[in-house]
């Protein structure tokens, strides 16, 4: 006799999401009345915030029967929204197809090739803008062949954000949240939760981080003045916008590491370093504030890079 057995266990797309806050306490522990606190966003089964946007795109383009019929998915990529992307299809057996930017973190491209993506190499001097190009280019010659997610004008990628990572802050900081900070990429980390957060309480000051420069190694972010313009950013949205170096942000891992025990992706690191900034100018005010930022990475992926082992 066969009988039916429900199934046990979570599914990896059922995975994402639902992140951990956590303290960030030594950087601020000299600034009275001062929280800053983290979304460990490492946590999700890809290892990044790209997850969320990911998953997103991928049950929009499932609903509207786009990957269907050995349509695969295209997208361009700086990594961790490829990684997502690999993951899932991986997991849900449609294949993925990317271009990405030759000079990614090996770690990356080790990942990438264990999860069977097809990757497309682009000049690492025009940066996450050259693998658009060579996106569009391959989406324009082959349309039969691929569903082209476009990540950077998908309204699934801020969408994602705003049913899912505001929220959660919300309920994690109990509604005590002053500030939210994030970098800025495809920006729909930022456009999605402050879009969410505002609603919730319009007093939030909603704070955007970007490189200072075209020329950075913050990777997965954009210079917004010099790079193709995402569709989906609104920079009106903002309150502030911090522009952060790359040594900062180098600086702000290693000591996270050494002495906070968390092991964090450069990005995440600068996303700290605008938080503390921001810290700093509400206690010399005499104000208090929970300052909550994304991590949207392990080190994992950037371990390689030398400056762990300078200084």
């Amino acid at each position: 006799m066969i009988t039916t057995v429900k199934p046990l266990g979570t599914s990896i797309p059922e995975r994402v999401g639902h992140t951990p806050l956590v303290r960030i306490d030594r950087v601020a522990d000299d600034l009275q009345g001062i929280q800053i606190l983290g979304k460990a966003e490492w946590a999700n089964p890809g290892g990044s915030v790209k997850d969320r946007a990911a998953s997103a795109i991928v049950a929009d383009a499932q609903a509207r029967g786009h990957l269907q019929n050995g349509h695969g998915l295209l997208d361009a990529t700086s990594g961790n929204t490829g990684i997502a992307y690999a993951m899932l299809g991986a997991a849900m057996n449609f294949p993925v197809t990317l271009s990405m930017p030759s000079n990614v973190s090996p770690e990356r491209k080790h990942i990438l090739s264990a999860y069977g993506a097809e990757i497309v190499w682009t000049d690492p001097g025009e940066g996450s803008d050259g693998a658009i190009r060579k996106a569009r280019e391959m989406a324009s010659a082959q349309p039969d062949r691929f569903f082209y997610a476009d990540q950077y004008s998908n309204p699934a990628n801020w969408k994602a954000h705003y049913h899912t990572t505001a929220n959660e802050i919300w309920d994690q900081t109990e509604g005590h949240i002053t500030h939210f900070i994030a970098g800025l990429g495809t920006s729909g980390t930022f456009m999605g939760t402050t879009r969410r957060l505002r609603e919730l309480n319009p007093s939030i000051r909603c704070i955007s981080m970007q490189p200072d420069s075209p020329f950075h190694g913050l990777e997965g972010m954009k210079h917004m003045p010099t790079a193709i313009i995402p569709a989906i950013y609104d920079p009106a949205l903002a309150d502030e916008n911090i522009e952060m170096p790359t040594e900062s942000a180098y600086r702000m891992a290693k000591h996270l590491a050494r002495h906070q025990g968390l092991l964090v992706g450069i990005s995440a690191a600068a996303a700290v370093a605008a938080a503390v900034q921001i810290g700093e100018r509400e206690a010399h005010a005499g104000r208090e504030a929970v300052i909550v930022t994304i991590l949207c990475d392990s080190a994992d992926k950037y371990l390689s890079e030398r400056f762990w082992q300078e200084g």
